[in-house]
Formats: C-alpha cells, structure tokens, sequence
C-alpha cells in the first residue's frame, strides 16, 4: 500500500469517527432535553424575603434569685406557743410569725424594775444622809471619813440604777425578741420548727425563710466578647433582657440590666450579670433556670428570611430563589446571624424575592417548581422570622 493510499485511508477513518461521536452526542442531547421536558415541577413552599428591624442580642444562660431573702431564727431561749403565718403564703414586713413564751421574760423585767425602785429609794436616803452629814462636818459632830464613806454610798447606788435601767433595757429587749416579726415583705416558706417547740438562740435550724419575689433578679453569664458592647450600651440606658424558659421558646418576662460584675470569670471567659423583673404575675422563681437575652441595639431594615429558607454548603450559605416563570436559581448568599427561626440576610437577596422554604433537597439550579400552601408547620416558622 502506497503511502497517498494510506493518507487517504486515515482520513476516511477520522471522518467516521467525528460522525459517530456527533450523532451520538445530538442524540444523548436531545434524550436529556427530552427527560427534562417530561419532569414534572417540583412542589415546594416558598416565602418573601422582608425587611423588618431585628435587634441585636447578646445570649447567656443563669438562675433566678429573690431580690431579698431572710432566714428567720430565734434570738432568746423558750417555748413556741404561737404560729401566726401560713406557710407558702405572703407577709408583710412587721407580720407577726412566732410567738415564744413571753412570761420568762416579762418575770425578769418586773424584777429588774423592781430592783431599780429599790435602789432608787436607798439613794435617796444616802443622799439626805450625805447632806445632813456635810452640814455637821465643818461643827466637828461627823468626820471627814464618814462624809467620804456615805458620798461612796451614794456614789455606789447611782452606779447600781444605771446597772437596773440596762438590765430593764435588755429584759424589754429579750421580751421584744420573744415576738418574731418578718423583716421583710416576703413569700413565707416551709415551717421547720412546729407549735409547741422548745427552741435555743444558738440552734442551727432556722424556723422559716422569707423570700421577696417581687420584684426578682436573673443572674446569668454571657460571653467575654460582649463585655464592652454591654458596659457601652449600658452607659447609655438600662439594657432591656427578656427571660425565657428552659425551652429557650417561652417568654417568661421582661426586665432591665441592673447589675455588671467588675470581672471577667477566667475559668469560664464570661461575664456575670444581673437583670431585675418587677415580676408581678410571678412567672421567675427563686431556684429557676432560665435563658436570657440581652437587647444590645436595633439592625434597622434588616434583611430577613426564615431560616428554614437557608443551606449550608461547602461553599458557604445559599437560598433558591424563584424566577417569574417558576424555575428556581442556587443563590450565595452572606448570613449576618441567625436568630429565633429568622435568618438575617447580609448580601445575595433582595426584598419582595420569593426564596423557598420547604423542598430544597429535591431541587437544582435552573428546576422548575410548583408553589404550594404552607403546612401548619411552615406557617408558624415563616410567621415567627
């Protein structure tokens, strides 16, 4: 075979085989085309991206603690022989609460009184005896040692009314402390100490706490990196925090930052705080764990979408938006935050876009989607961002 032939022969072959690869590719084309066009829109629920003001918030967990809390004891030795409080139930400051046996000590103040009337009448016998024995010591019928002697006696009976009158005090004192009263306004807890009762001023066991709920502190902790945010707006105006239940869902009330701890908890990296609620429908109790959330500013006109709307992909976030005629486009987009089931759109979305909520697994760049009324649950979710 002549080397012309074998040109010949090549190019032949080359020619063929560019056919076959071309008919094969229009063919595997057209078959692509084909089972694109018999896909059927895919169902989803979409969403409109909105603009609204979502405040910037700083989170932190913490218990509750009552403002004001007493632990009651007795200050005198007796007997119980009066409760007057209901346990669980609230007193006011001065209510009475137990009443120990008052007759011991009203004993002691009678005689104290006693006492001190009969040191009051000896002195003034001494003292007209010092008189009458300072006229005769100058005629020489008393001695300068007698007069010295009875003005001690005087002396020594003055100094044992002073000593009647502090017994007096401490007697009305014990007398007083016999009567407990609550120092505070307050809920009353459980009774330790039952009617009847022998009790000691230096017994262990209290006989009733009294705790002031209203109003109620949170203390919680958030992280250092909020620490100058915090003191800055702080410096501007009470900072609002809302506190929440052990689900994170349910508000429980609302109240002001009252308190910030002048260090940051090196074991921890966060800040002690501390918020007060006024607590009126006694929603925060003492004890409670609680998740608080610290208003710090207001995002004006945010961009939001609910966060159901966004995926996470290598590549970052992204969210498909629907085009007029129903076919989806995977757009990136940048996630300032997330918060409560909202997502808070930086870039990549424009307000009255329609992104889809539900369905987003089953769908592609360029698909075609059918709109369908949201479920329950994708209501709640969009009606909360």
């Amino acid at each position: 075979m002549t080397k012309t032939t074998r040109r010949k022969l090549g190019v032949a072959v080359l020619v063929i085989g560019c056919a076959v690869a071309g008919y094969v590719f229009i063919s595997h084309l057209g078959q692509e085309k084909a089972r694109t066009a018999a896909a059927p829109p895919v169902p989803v629920t979409a969403t409109t991206v909105a603009q609204t003001d979502m405040p910037v918030i700083a989170r932190g967990i913490g218990t509750v603690q009552a403002y004001k809390a007493v632990t009651v004891k007795t200050r005198v030795d007796g007997q119980i022989v009066k409760v007057s409080f209901e346990e669980g139930h609230d007193v006011k400051a001065g209510d009475q609460l137990f009443q120990i046996d008052p007759r011991p000590f009203q004993a002691t103040l009678d005689l104290a009184m006693a006492a001190q009337q009969r040191d009051k009448a000896q002195l003034v016998g001494a003292q007209l005896d010092l008189e009458r024995y300072g006229k005769l010591i100058g005629s020489g019928f008393q001695s300068r040692q007698s007069f010295d002697q009875q003005q001690a006696t005087v002396d020594s009976l003055k100094a044992a009314i002073n000593a009647d009158q502090a017994t007096i005090e401490t007697a009305k004192l014990n007398l007083t402390y016999a009567d407990i009263r609550s120092p505070i306004d307050g809920r009353a807890g459980q009774r330790l100490i039952d009617l009847g009762n022998l009790v000691q001023a230096g017994q262990a066991t209290p006989l009733v706490s009294i705790t002031q709920i209203k109003p109620i502190f949170v203390n919680f902790t958030v992280p250092q990196d909020v620490t100058e945010e915090i003191r800055r707006d702080q410096a501007e105006g009470a900072l609002v925090v809302y506190a929440y239940g052990s689900d994170d869902k349910t508000l429980l009330a609302e109240g002001k930052l009252s308190v910030i701890d002048n260090q940051i908890e090196v074991a921890t990296g966060t800040l002690r705080l501390k918020a007060t609620f006024e607590n009126t429908d006694e929603k925060l109790w003492p004890g409670e764990f609680v998740n608080a959330r610290v208003v710090l500013k207001m995002r004006k006109d945010a961009t939001t979408v609910p966060q159901r709307a966004v995926m996470q992909g290598a590549a970052g976030y992204y969210a498909y938006v629907i085009k007029p005629d129903n076919k989806v486009e995977r757009r990136t987009v940048e996630i300032v935050g997330f918060q409560d089931g909202t997502a808070i759109v930086g870039k990549g979305l424009e307000v009255g876009e329609k992104v889809v909520v539900d369905g987003q697994y089953r769908l592609t760049n360029g698909a075609s989607v059918k709109i369908e009324e949201a479920t329950p649950k994708s209501a709640d979710t969009a009606q909360a961002g």
